[in-house]
């Protein structure tokens, strides 16, 4: 308590000797190293920060816009929130019934592309669980070609599902 108390007034102090041009004394600096003090509304930067670097994908010049995003942002918010996706997809395969479990390969895989391409309501949940991991400065660059970029996400969902469909398989045969 004392020390989240005390880091708050540190921030404190220094924003109001910023605001009002005053240095502050060098002892802090060493204190403001210990706190790693940063801005309280740091969202870009943490959602940068927990992503996880995808290390194969090469960039070259005659890239495009869409494929530089969808390598450097897209694929690692994929990465992030697959557990997330295999559990939506699972959820909404119990809604369903649970017919894609008697499905064979297949109609799963065909299942699981009508789902993200026909499902509305289904696409725009797992829109909006990639896109809530853009930052400000993604989510500008996405509403500039929102419509091409969301086909690639959804063609990009499709194919993650689509890889792990072993792992959609009928609760009652999971070894835990």
């Amino acid at each position: 308590y004392l020390l989240k108390n005390s880091k708050y007034f540190i921030q404190l102090f220094i924003r109001l000797w910023i605001e009002f041009g005053i240095e502050y004394p060098i002892h802090l600096t060493s204190t403001l190293s210990l706190y790693k003090i940063i801005d309280m509304n740091d969202r870009p930067n943490d959602l940068l920060r927990i992503r996880p670097e995808i290390k194969k994908t090469k960039t070259f010049k005659q890239t495009s816009t869409a494929e530089n995003f969808q390598n450097q942002t897209v694929r690692p918010i994929l990465k992030l929130q697959n557990p997330l996706l295999l559990a939506v997809f699972e959820n909404y395969i119990h809604k369903r019934k649970g017919v894609f479990y008697d499905l064979n390969i297949d109609k799963k895989m065909a299942y699981i592309e009508h789902a993200i391409f026909k499902d509305q309501k289904f696409r725009n949940l797992i829109k909006g669980i990639i896109i809530g991991h853009f930052t400000l400065d993604e989510y500008t660059l996405y509403c500039t070609d929102s419509s091409a970029l969301n086909k690639r996400m959804m063609r990009m969902v499709i194919t993650r599902l689509q890889d792990q469909i072993q792992l959609l398989e009928k609760p009652s045969l999971r070894i835990a």
